[in-house]
């Protein structure tokens, strides 16, 4: 599918803001609805990456998912949240998928699936969901939420696992 040029210029800034290496060093693999694939070959690395939906609340950090695969290190499909704002180290976070409920691990303002099988179920889980929210309680007593659309997710996952293929 094809994105709308303001999700591309959202998904161009957003890479930009969110990434601490240098754009230069990623290579683009499309951007598909919400989502947009690249390819780090410096690592190597590819993931699959996404803004959450625009808020008007506070916010500490820009939030945004990726799934990223590590052929070097044999890890494919690994999800992380970027939160936007920084967690409560004791209290739950909670992703909820298309009905599905994920209890993940974090801290600071990240989150990841708890092991590898988790992350597998979170993939299968967006691949037929619309959106999926992760649900936590900021550091300052606060629940807070973000939402992530999933229309072009599976497409995205799987440009950048075809675009770490050449370096298993």
């Amino acid at each position: 599918m094809k994105a709308r040029p303001a999700t591309t210029l959202m998904l161009a800034a957003l890479v930009l803001a969110a990434l601490a290496t240098p754009a230069l060093a990623r290579d683009a693999l499309g951007v598909f609805e919400h989502w947009a694939a690249f390819r780090d070959p410096a690592v190597p690395r590819c993931y699959a990456l996404a803004k959450a939906e625009d808020s008007k609340l506070h916010r500490d950090y820009q939030p945004y998912a990726d799934i990223g695969t590590w052929p070097k290190r044999a890890v494919r499909g690994q999800v992380h949240f970027r939160l936007s704002r920084k967690i409560d180290g004791k209290a739950p976070i909670v992703l909820a998928i298309g009905g599905q409920k994920f209890k993940l691990v974090g801290g600071g303002g990240d989150a990841w699936a708890a092991d590898a099988r988790m992350d597998a179920a979170v993939v299968a889980a967006m691949r037929s969901a619309g959106q999926m929210t992760v649900a936590a309680r900021g550091a300052d007593g606060k629940p807070f939420s973000n939402t992530f659309p999933l229309a072009g997710a599976a497409s995205a996952m799987d440009a950048a696992a075809l675009g770490c293929a050449q370096y298993r």
